[in-house]
């Protein structure tokens, strides 16, 4: 089963983090987080993986290009130029690497995917800049036991600022929760059937405003509700947070 993972966006609000790469690029623990994204779903037995690309996507092409190398012993003849690799740890991952467009909307880089996904059947979709413990299996049972289009999983959001309890104006518990206790919001890690192509426009399509909101119209989205972990790397605090995590014990970390 294909994994798209959606890795064009600008990422501004990660200030300099993105002046010379892409979002996914950013790194966490010396590995970009698009690497993390993959390693959830390559521990799990998926690892055919299709990459939308889109600003800077030539850095993403080049990191993967010299992965192997850079993850084996080398031998060069300096004279020649002649080089071999030896030994190393590389992940046995299939990756197509497709430029979708530097401006290109969410929907419209799928969209853009259509040659390589449709005639393959059920396939996974998710974002290149966010990481959670969700059980990939479990997801897709549930898409297949509905059988509707789409399945997204339904996240509770990280909060980002202590909750107060107060008692008249003195503070009497302080709590910096994880996770949000009310809510749910799209945390990606999504599964389609082809037919949502049917769903998409253009370049300027976006996934989640027009071809999800359609789908949930017509009664053909569902959702996998995760309790556990769910980050996304929006900001530069979420970062922080990101590398705090993976510099004790990683809570996405499945491999």
């Amino acid at each position: 089963m294909h994994v798209v993972l959606l890795a064009g966006g600008l990422g501004t609000r990660l200030g300099e983090e993105t002046v010379s790469k892409p979002k996914p690029m950013v790194e966490i623990g010396g590995k970009p987080i698009l690497w993390h994204v993959m390693k959830l779903y390559g521990t799990r037995g998926f690892t055919d993986f299709v990459v939308a690309l889109g600003y800077k996507g030539e850095v993403i092409k080049r990191y993967f290009l010299d992965y192997h190398a850079m993850s084996s012993d080398l031998s060069v003849n300096l004279k020649t130029g002649a080089s071999d690799t030896h030994g190393g740890n590389s992940e046995d991952w299939q990756l197509r690497l497709v430029d979708t467009g530097s401006d290109t909307l969410t929907g419209g880089r799928l969209a853009r995917l259509r040659t390589h996904l449709e005639k393959d059947g059920t396939f996974m979709l998710t974002y290149g800049d966010g990481v959670s413990d969700v059980d990939i299996p479990k997801l897709i049972a549930l898409h297949k036991a509905h059988g509707k289009i789409a399945t997204v999983t339904a996240v509770r959001p990280p909060a980002r600022f202590g909750g107060l309890v107060f008692e008249g104006d003195r503070v009497s518990e302080f709590t910096e929760k994880p996770q949000v206790g009310e809510g749910w919001i799209n945390g990606g890690f999504m599964v389609f059937e082809p037919a949502v192509f049917k769903c998409l426009g253009g370049d300027d399509c976006i996934l989640e405003a027009h071809t999800l909101e359609q789908l949930a119209r017509e009664g053909e989205l569902m959702a996998y509700k995760h309790e556990g972990f769910w980050q996304c790397m929006d900001t530069v605090r979420d970062l922080k947070v990101l590398e705090g995590l993976w510099a004790s014990t990683p809570p996405w970390k499945v491999w």
